[in-house]
């Protein structure tokens, strides 16, 4: 039987962080490749699994191979793969107090680190009104998550979640691009993520 899960894939990309779930779930998989300056994600075929043309793309097959499900970008894809295989123990239960720090942190890195960091990186020629935008500038957000992961090392303290895949990825890369300069907090959230081995493993089937 073929893999459960497929996952179309660029390296340096957002799939990156699905394919280290993937790797952290433990889950049974398989990568097409793309390759973005030949624009393989403009293809007829994977337009017809996402219009827009985006990556990363997951493909479910089911448990058993049964039916097939498609899930379009990487913050539902890290919710949708720790649900799926909970025994992998990537997310809090439903229901329980634990659930509810875990479904913030997830959405945050999407929702409020990504786009606090490209307004800085990439500011605009007039400032937007406050009230129109979603989140605070990147120094309040880097100041939050510096609380937040203090004791730490990772959001819900020292249990690793989807999460921390979430915001640790875009931790990484802000820091690897030289646009954050770790505080003491991130700086040991980051040190533990890169000790773990499904990042290693996802770095080398990328």
């Amino acid at each position: 039987m073929a893999p459960r899960f497929l996952l179309h894939h660029s390296p340096r990309s957002r799939s990156e962080r699905a394919l280290w779930l993937l790797e952290e779930a433990g889950a049974s998989y398989e990568l097409i490749r793309h390759d973005l300056e030949k624009g393989t994600n403009k293809a007829p075929d994977f337009l017809r699994l996402n219009p827009l043309g985006k990556l990363p793309v997951l493909v479910d097959r089911g448990p058993d191979g049964s039916w097939q499900s498609v899930v379009t970008e990487s913050l539902a894809i890290c919710g949708y793969i720790a649900d799926a295989l909970p025994e992998a123990g990537l997310a809090p239960a439903i229901g329980t107090p634990e659930r509810a720090a875990y479904a913030s942190w997830l959405a945050y890195g999407a929702t409020v680190l990504e786009p606090a960091f490209a307004d800085a990186v990439f500011p605009r020629a007039a400032a937007a009104p406050a009230r129109a935008l979603g989140w605070p500038p990147l120094d309040a957000v880097l100041a939050q998550l510096e609380a937040a992961l203090t004791p730490g090392p990772y959001l819900l303290g020292d249990r690793f979640t989807a999460a921390d895949v979430m915001v640790g990825s875009m931790l990484q890369w802000g820091v690897g691009w030289g646009k954050i300069a770790p505080t003491p907090a991130i700086a040991r959230t980051l040190a533990a993520l890169e000790a773990r081995p499904a990042l290693a493993r996802a770095r080398a089937a990328a």
